[in-house]
């Protein structure tokens, strides 16, 4: 794997452009913080949680809004969000086929736990594809949007930042991915990412390009491993 990844490495974020996971986190996590209290709407969510782990979500909930979010809570909001992922969880329409035309290396690269990563990419049929190439924000010590679970995973899988290729979704992914020094593909074909405040975010984000199909993946990954092998 070492002597491939110098060949070029694609990094996937999961949630939201493997698995079409983002509306059901959003609504499990709404849910159970309004039976706690504190009604958010569904925009503010996702301009604020969307791409960063539950651990930071919960500091926001306690440091903007005085919500505690306890251990009882936590196991609350996880076990409703398994059982939703494993009643609805879909993988993101044709991302099957596009992993299967990736001429170099991939791994994944999270903000959720790993046992959720595990679970959402079994349930979508996508586990054996990626196994064991899986990372966790919970590997590192800071999550998204800072750089160190990008750069963990390029170290772990033999790559050089400059010989990777991010996917993302979120605006707080997409940062994370330049703060590494890493291009980055945005992907906005997920049932969140239909929303005109997310897409202007994203728009904002200054990604390496934007796209929507998976169909077009393999080709903007070997356009940019292209265009970096040019410059050296």
């Amino acid at each position: 794997m070492a002597d491939g990844a110098r060949q070029g490495l694609v990094i996937f974020d999961c949630d939201g452009v493997l698995v079409d996971s983002e509306p059901i986190s959003i609504a499990v996590l709404l849910d159970v913080i309004g039976e706690a209290g504190l009604t958010l709407s569904e925009e503010f969510a996702y301009r604020r949680f969307l791409g960063i782990s539950l651990a930071t979500t919960c500091d926001i909930l306690r440091d903007e809004f005085g919500l505690v979010v306890d251990v009882g809570t936590l196991e609350l909001i996880r076990a409703r969000l398994y059982a939703r992922f494993r009643a609805e969880l879909e993988p993101v329409v044709g991302i099957a086929q596009a992993l299967d035309r990736l001429e170099v290396p991939f791994c994944v690269a999270s903000s959720g736990q790993p046992e959720r990563i595990r679970l959402a990419l079994g349930v979508t049929g996508l586990l054996p594809r990626f196994e064991p190439h899986i990372f966790s924000a919970t590997m590192v010590e800071n999550g998204k949007p800072a750089p160190d679970l990008f750069l963990h995973a390029a170290r772990r899988m033999g790559a050089v930042p400059g010989d990777c290729v991010v996917v993302e979704d979120s605006p707080a992914g997409i940062e994370a991915a330049r703060r590494a020094a890493m291009p980055v593909l945005a992907f906005t074909g997920a049932t969140h990412a239909r929303r005109d405040d997310h897409r202007a975010a994203v728009a904002a984000s200054r990604a390496d390009a934007v796209f929507a199909d998976m169909a077009q993946l393999p080709r903007l990954v070997a356009g940019v491993l292209a265009r970096r092998k040019e410059y050296r």
